[in-house]
């Protein structure tokens, strides 16, 4: 059956396999091995190529990567700059993959973004993750400490982390990530039991956007096991380089089932 991609507008249809291969990159990539899924939400700015877990995790675990609109593949669309609607439009693709035990992994705003959709999925009534991987953000319902997205141009890149990135294609990315901090920025936290999955916080400890007290609040929002971790010396963005250790961290605790 055809669904409309909220993302494209509702005169555009494909059909469900299309739709799903657009949002989430390398579904059926281990097919023949895949005992389980990782489901990955990128940072702010970045879209399904930025980081390289799949590489250090076994062929029991097929990586699946949020491809939102705006980047990468998807540039010609025009970015979200509604929590709302990302989750509107992942958590039906996500639970017609809940066939196989499952985690999330989310950075920064993808922390944001796999709460809701865990949040969303409960009320769908579809099996939850084993477990989210939450990362570089502070809990939900704590106020933002610097509202970028309202900066102008020249005042948002000077905040920015671009890595290296040359000036040119800095400009030319500033529009995404406005449309990705107004995504974060004017996200309105709603209170609800907390999820039944088991959560692991992670931070780089030289992280200056988000403080331990903040991280340690995320434990409010789960009824189950809770465990945050620290990667020494490691910036915001230390999931690029550390992809090794993320991978050592997601597999201790999100064994395979047999």
């Amino acid at each position: 059956m055809d669904r409309p991609d909220p993302a494209l507008g509702a005169s555009v249809t494909m059909t469900a396999a299309d739709l799903a291969a657009t949002w989430i990159r390398g579904l059926g990539s281990r097919e023949l091995t895949a005992q389980r899924r990782l489901f990955v939400f990128p940072h702010a700015g970045a879209g399904a190529s930025a980081y390289r877990l799949a590489a250090y995790l076994p062929d029991t675990v097929e990586v699946c990567t949020v491809q939102l609109p705006g980047r990468e593949t998807r540039f010609a669309e025009p970015a979200l700059t509604s929590l709302d609607e990302a989750v509107a439009a992942l958590a039906p693709l996500i639970a017609d993959h809940a066939d196989l035990p499952y985690a999330f992994f989310g950075h920064s705003m993808g922390s944001l973004i796999a709460f809701e959709t865990a949040r969303r999925l409960r009320a769908l009534g579809t099996p939850l993750p084993d477990r989210l991987f939450l990362s570089g953000m502070r809990a939900p319902g704590l106020p933002d400490r610097d509202p970028r997205h309202t900066l102008p141009d020249e005042q948002l890149l000077a905040t920015a982390e671009f890595g290296g990135v040359d000036t040119e294609l800095q400009e030319l990315l500033l529009p995404l990530l406005r449309a990705d901090l107004t995504l974060c920025e004017t996200y309105t936290h709603r209170a609800e039991a907390p999820l039944p999955c088991p959560l692991t916080v992670l931070a780089g400890s030289d992280d200056h956007s988000v403080d331990g007290t903040e991280l340690a609040d995320w434990r409010k929002h789960t009824s189950a096991d809770f465990e945050m971790r620290l990667f020494p010396g490691a910036p915001h963005l230390y999931v690029r380089g550390a992809e090794r250790q993320l991978a050592e961290t997601i597999t201790r605790t999100f064994p395979a089932r047999g």
